[in-house]
Formats: C-alpha cells, sequence, structure tokens
C-alpha cells in the first residue's frame, strides 16, 4: 500500500472516531442536570428559619433531644444527630439562624423540622428578598421531626411537591438551605439509599443521600431534577459536626401525611400492632423452617394489644402486612404507622415453618406503652448447659423483668452459647417455641434438635427481647 493510501485511511479512521465520539460528548454534556434553573426556580420558596428564645434555661449544654444507648463497640454510635446537637457546647444568643423551611402553600403554610423550632418563644421566617415574617406554630410531631408554620402572608412563592415513592437510588438530588446561617445555598449529590431506620425513627423509612447537609440545612427542601420536593432533610451522620457524606430526609409523602393531620386536628394519631421485632438472620430463618431470610421478627407481645388480641406470638415472621411485603424488620413500623386506627387489616405470618393469615384490627399508638411479654411457673434447679451456668429466676427477678418464666445466665464459658453471642444476665424465655419452665425443659428441647441444626432462642436482654440462633 502506498504511503499516500495509508494516510488517506489513517484520516478517514480519525474522523469516523471523531464523528462518533463527538455526539457521545453532545449527549453526556446534555445529560447533565441543570441544577441552575432549579435553584432560580425553587430558592425564593425557600426560608430561612431563625428562633427567639427568652428563657436560656430552655437550651442548656444538654442536646435538644436524648440520644439511644450504644455498645462502645457500634459505629452506628458515631453518631446520628439532630443538626443541631452538633452546635458549640454553650447557650445560644437570645435570636439565633436554626434552620430552614419551605413554603408549601400561597397563603403562608411552611414545612420544616420539629427539632429546629424546639422549644422556641417566638419563630421569625426569612426570605430570600429580605421579608421578615413572624410565624405561628400550628402544630409538631416529634416521632416524624415535621413541624408545620402558618405566616400571614399571600401570593407567596410556593414549591412543587413531588411523589417520594417514585425515588430511585442513584438519582441526582439538590438540597437548598441555610447551612451555618448562609442562606439560600444548594448542595448537590445522588439518592444513596431508601427505606433507611435509624435509631429512635422506626416511623420513618428516610431517604438516605450523599449530598453535603450541614447544621442549618435542617428542615429545608430535597428536590428532584424535576424540581419538585421529594424530601424534609432532617438529620446526619457524622463525626466532626459537619458533613460526611451521610445525610437523611424524611420522603415528602410522609411529611405531608402528617402536614395533614396537623392541619386538621393539630396532633397526629399513628396505628399501633403491640409487638417487638427483630431481623431473621440466616441460622434464625432456618430454625424456622424458612428458605431465606425475610419479614419481621416477633420477639414479644403486648397483653392486651391488637397484635394479642389478633392472636400474634412471639416467634411469629411478619412477611405481609394488608398485601404489603415485609422483608426486613425496618420495614414494619412505617407501614403500621400510616394505617389507620381501627381498621382491620390482614397479616400473614410464619410460624413454625407453616404460613398462616391473621385479622388484626389495628390500634392507636400511645407514647407511654410499655412491652411486656406473659408467661407461667418454674423450678428451682440450676445447672450447666451449652457452656453456660443457668438458674431459674427468683421471685425477684420475676418482678423486676416482668416474667414469669426463665431462666438467668450466669457465668457464660466455651460452648455454644458463647459463640452464639449469649451474655451474663441475658434471661432466657423460650427455646424452638416452647416456654422454658427449668432447664429440664431446655435440656429436651436441645435433645430434639437435629445435630447442626438452629435453635431459635428468646432472651431478654436490658429491658428488651430479641431471638438468638444457637447450634447445640
Amino acid at each position: 500500500m502506498s504511503e499516500y493510501l495509508s494516510r488517506i485511511l489513517r484520516i478517514s479512521v480519525f474522523s469516523v472516531t471523531a464523528v462518533i465520539l463527538f455526539p457521545l460528548g453532545v449527549a453526556q454534556a446534555e445529560a447533565l442536570p441543570d441544577f441552575v434553573s432549579l435553584v432560580k426556580e425553587q430558592g425564593p420558596a425557600v426560608v430561612n428559619i431563625s428562633v427567639e428564645i427568652s428563657d436560656h434555661s430552655k437550651n442548656t449544654e444538654a442536646p435538644a433531644l436524648p440520644m439511644p444507648d450504644f455498645d462502645e463497640d457500634d459505629p452506628t454510635g458515631e453518631l446520628f444527630r439532630k443538626f443541631f446537637e452538633q452546635m458549640p457546647r454553650q447557650n445560644l444568643p437570645e435570636t439565633g439562624s436554626l434552620g430552614s423551611g419551605f413554603v408549601i402553600s400561597r397563603d403562608g403554610f411552611i414545612l420544616t423540622n420539629a427539632h429546629v423550632i424546639s422549644k422556641a418563644d417566638r419563630v421569625l421566617v426569612t426570605f430570600t428578598d429580605r421579608r421578615e415574617f413572624e410565624a405561628t406554630i400550628v402544630g409538631s410531631d416529634n416521632r416524624s421531626d415535621v413541624a408545620l408554620l402558618k405566616i400571614e402572608a399571600n401570593d407567596l412563592p410556593v414549591v412543587r411537591l413531588g411523589d417520594s415513592e417514585s425515588v430511585q437510588v442513584g438519582e441526582w438530588i439538590l438540597a437548598i438551605g441555610s447551612p451555618f446561617g448562609f442562606e439560600n445555598s444548594a448542595a448537590s449529590g445522588i439518592v444513596s439509599g431508601l427505606g433507611r431506620s435509624l435509631p429512635n425513627e422506626t416511623y420513618v423509612p428516610f431517604i438516605q443521600t450523599d449530598a453535603p447537609i450541614n447544621p442549618g440545612n435542617s428542615g429545608g427542601p430535597l428536590f428532584n431534577m424535576n424540581g419538585e420536593v421529594i424530601g424534609v432533610n432532617s438529620q446526619i451522620y457524622t463525626r466532626t459536626g459537619g458533613s460526611m457524606g451521610l445525610s437523611f430526609a424524611i420522603p415528602i409523602n410522609v411529611a405531608m401525611r402528617v402536614v395533614d393531620q396537623l392541619k386538621s386536628k393539630g396532633r397526629v394519631s399513628r396505628g399501633w400492632l403491640g409487638v417487638g421485632i427483630q431481623d431473621v438472620t440466616q441460622d434464625l430463618a432456618e430454625s424456622f423452617g424458612m428458605k431465606r431470610p425475610r419479614g419481621a421478627l416477633v420477639t414479644e407481645v403486648l397483653e392486651g394489644s391488637p397484635a394479642s388480641h389478633g392472636g400474634i406470638a412471639p416467634g411469629d415472621v411478619i412477611t405481609l402486612f394488608d398485601s404489603i411485603e415485609i422483608d426486613r424488620m425496618s420495614d414494619l413500623p412505617p407501614v403500621v404507622g400510616s394505617t389507620p386506627v381501627g381498621s382491620e387489616v390482614d397479616i400473614e405470618v410464619i410460624r413454625k415453618g407453616h404460613s398462616l393469615t391473621l385479622k388484626i384490627t389495628i390500634g392507636e399508638l400511645d407514647d407511654g406503652v410499655v412491652m411486656a411479654p406473659s408467661e407461667d411457673a418454674s423450678s428451682p434447679e440450676d445447672g450447666l448447659i451449652l457452656g453456660m451456668n443457668l438458674t431459674p429466676l427468683t421471685n425477684e427477678l420475676k418482678d423486676e423483668s416482668n416474667l414469669n418464666n426463665g431462666l438467668l445466665v450466669g457465668e457464660v464459658g466455651e460452648g455454644a452459647g458463647l459463640r452464639a453471642g449469649i451474655k451474663q444476665g441475658d434471661i432466657l424465655i423460650q427455646a424452638g417455641g416452647v416456654v422454658l419452665r427449668d432447664l429440664h425443659s431446655l435440656s429436651e428441647i436441645i435433645d430434639q434438635t437435629p445435630e447442626g441444626k438452629s435453635l431459635a432462642v428468646l432472651i431478654r436482654r436490658g429491658g428488651s427481647s430479641l431471638f438468638i440462633a444457637i447450634k447445640p
């Protein structure tokens, strides 16, 4: 081939490659989100919220909301914080910029977080055009961290509300708010996860994002790329007090259901089942005769609760609630909470390897309820089983634990109990679905368990009940 033809061939290949790559580059550029237009259109409806506190004792060095107890080696305790628990530990000035909010109606209804306006004597709302309004608190709900404010104004700019049910992991999002008081600041990212359950927030299936959210964004809107609000920024995971790329927003559908109740009656009522639950592990699934881990495992049933009246028992695995699939423990509380009080629902459970459908009438959640299972008598013997030193409950321990049966775990040596995670001070309540009245009953169950098969043991630890799988 001549040098001339070779040059022509190289030029042709280069030209074809350029033609192919150029449209790809254009397409990729066109696919980038238009944050500029979104901020211009929706930014005016996002407000800064500050509060006035006349009594400084309301805002001491203690956190505004209590943190749950965690083991020292539990990374979750590193911490999920309300944004402003991270601020310097000192009394705030009389008036301080605390967070964000957004207008949801032209006549002045504003949505924000409950913790933003908690303990406030006076709430001030500031728009991007520097107009200020004093706001009235219509109502707030600590369980969902949603609050509704009202200002006396008309023809206000409003956000467009989206559908949080349609949100997908990986899609672009934009947060607008007032981090550290810098009003109308925008921060972008993607949706990292859906249906997240956080400590003390079991009734909200949070949207997780990697947007750099900071103190002051709290209560502000989370937008999709259609310019619609899909969430309310609420919490962050942090070791430093600033963003670490783990932010959590209340789904807008959940928030608006709360808003509707706050508007109509000033409070929020939630459905209540009356059970303690945990996730199903692979070993527990095997012990219950399940093909794979799924559902919410019932660890305790409150006496007199809807679950008790409907026949739910410890050891049942809830897999369907009113035709909604329950794959994990965290799936259950939000759907129960959003069910109207008095509704009759079908709940499908797996009990001893068999599927069973129960009809339950949903009650109303009361913040004062205390979980307490109920059992029968015991016998005065003690011994060593599976490496655990076990003793029947004394009358004093029965009163303290509100149990009528069980075996107290003393020293835990080498053996199946230690490998399964049983700790000194635990109380064994059931094994294989059978109430443990004495050591003999546990020994019988262990003898009947096939070699290599897991045995589901219900224990009481620190006031809570949970199942642990033991391989005898």
